[in-house]
């Protein structure tokens, strides 16, 4: 099976009992499955946040540093873990990378990116606005900074390129 296979090989053994795992179909889809204990695995969508803050015309970017999209430039964000609420990882997520404080003020929208890009599969966008703080690359950003929509450097993902559109449309 592929990368983003229903049912991964890479799933060999059952966390529940430790017997090798087989693929079977489960509703409409191979899933790996125990045929010991009848555990089945379900591979589960990465979840992405990030905020969207436009100060004086200018749209706060943040370089990667690492893959996926190394060296290109996305809006401020990060990986949801299980059990955190998304806007505080958001504004979290912000701080890491740009050194600024943030404060939420409304869903943007939901995106999802091909699984081909890697990253997160679904993309939760928030705008906020900066109330603090100090701007500075840190964490996985090479570089932060606020730039014209006309002025672009090289954009990571589709996320960050629709929704960099839909601000344009807006404006």
């Amino acid at each position: 099976m592929t990368k983003n296979s229903s049912a991964p090989d890479a799933i060999a053994f059952c966390v529940r009992c430790g017997n090798c795992m087989i693929t079977r179909m489960v509703g409409d889809r191979p899933r790996r499955a125990c045929p010991e204990c009848g555990y089945v695995h379900f591979t589960d969508p990465k979840v992405g946040v990030g905020v969207l803050v436009v100060e004086a015309g200018k749209i706060l970017l943040v370089q990667r540093k690492m893959e996926p999209e190394r060296g290109k430039w996305s809006i401020p964000a990060g990986f949801l873990d299980q059990g955190e609420d998304p806007q505080e990882t958001a504004v979290r997520e912000a701080f890491e990378e740009t050194g600024l404080n943030v404060t939420i003020e409304q869903l943007i929208d939901v995106y999802h990116n091909p699984p081909a890009q890697g990253g997160a599969s679904i993309f939760i966008l928030y705008r906020a606005r900066q109330i603090g703080g100090a701007l500075q690359a840190g964490d996985d950003a090479d570089a932060a900074g606020f730039f014209a929509p006309n002025a672009l450097p090289e954009l990571a993902f589709e996320s960050t390129q629709a929704a960099l559109k839909l601000l344009a449309k807006h404006q």
